[in-house]
């Protein structure tokens, strides 16, 4: 149904008269008239009687008026949920624990104006997917892996550096440690069942292996969060990498202890990954918001991987 024969039908029966609902469109009456005898045709009915004050509305016209008025307001519902400013603004951030959610939650609340989506998409693939298919907006990854480039329509700017933190029970040897280097950990089992191979953030810690020699183990079911902790607290030889900005809570009883690394400090390189079209200005704040300069650590000797997306 041409929403604009509606519309002039509701302007015509408002103002009673076919020149008055011309003038309101600012189009012709002969206009008026086309468009309010396609919609009769397509409706099988008569929606008006001329008269000599103008147009009267038939019993059908009557029926149909209210009707009418829903499909405008559902239009004009329609355009608003899209309208620039006015769709939420869906951002991907790979988890809800891990740091991206937590840097969208400092956006959320600089700009407590600006609705937020937020959706957890498995790895870079479904995330630049759904990216390109108008999906979601904008999605946290780290960028470009080794032996890949992302599409020509896709754009990447770098976000924020995040140091990763070694995390152990109470009995491990590098329990009581302030802070260790990459070399010390050279010779100790790192255990992180959750890499999946072929993900991005598998490729930054298979890097971070080969550069330090380290033994990051990715044997055995990820069964989750907490018996990986419980394993960790209860283990002398077995540590983790987390990153500094995971929310991890477990019981006081077990004791778990995060530990810097630092000399170089390795960090995760996150980037905002967006389609080079999309005009929300929500997204335009978002990278704002991520300029550089907000890296959250302080540290100045750092290691990434060569292919990390960097300012």
């Amino acid at each position: 149904m041409d929403l604009d024969a509606v519309r002039t039908f509701v302007a015509a029966a408002d103002g009673g008269r076919f020149h008055d609902a011309a003038a309101e469109l600012s189009v012709t009456q002969q206009a008026v008239s086309k468009r309010i005898a396609a919609l009769e045709k397509i409706l099988g009915v008569r929606l008006f009687t001329r008269t000599a004050r103008g147009a009267r509305l038939t019993i059908d016209g009557e029926a149909f008026l209210p009707h009418a008025r829903d499909l405008l307001r559902a239009e004009a519902r329609a355009v608003a949920s899209v309208r620039a400013g006015r769709r939420a603004l869906r951002v991907d951030v790979i988890g809800r624990r891990l740091a991206p959610a937590a840097v969208l939650g400092d956006f959320h609340r600089a700009r407590p104006g600006v609705e937020l989506d937020v959706v957890t998409l498995f790895d870079a693939d479904a995330a630049i997917d759904a990216i390109r298919s108008g999906t979601v907006d904008a999605s946290f990854r780290a960028v470009t892996m080794p032996g890949r480039r992302l599409p020509g329509d896709i754009v990447a700017a770098h976000a924020f550096d995040e140091p990763v933190q070694l995390l152990t029970g109470p009995l491990h040897d590098l329990a009581a440690a302030r802070a260790v280097t990459p070399a010390e950990l050279a010779g100790h089992r790192i255990w992180m069942p959750g890499i999946v191979p072929g993900t991005e953030w598998a490729a930054y810690y298979d890097a971070l292996a080969a550069a330090f020699g380290l033994e990051i183990e990715i044997t055995g079911p990820d069964f989750g969060t907490e018996p990986l902790l419980d394993t960790i607290a209860d283990s002398r030889s077995l540590a983790t990498f987390v990153g500094e900005r995971t929310r991890l809570v477990w019981p006081a009883a077990q004791d778990l202890r995060r530990v810097a690394v630092r000399n170089p400090a390795p960090v995760y390189p996150h980037s905002l990954v967006w389609h080079r079209d999309n005009a929300h200005p929500a997204l335009a704040a978002l990278r704002d918001h991520l300029r550089p300069g907000r890296s959250g650590h302080s540290d100045t000797e750092t290691w990434t991987p060569a292919w990390a997306q960097r300012p």
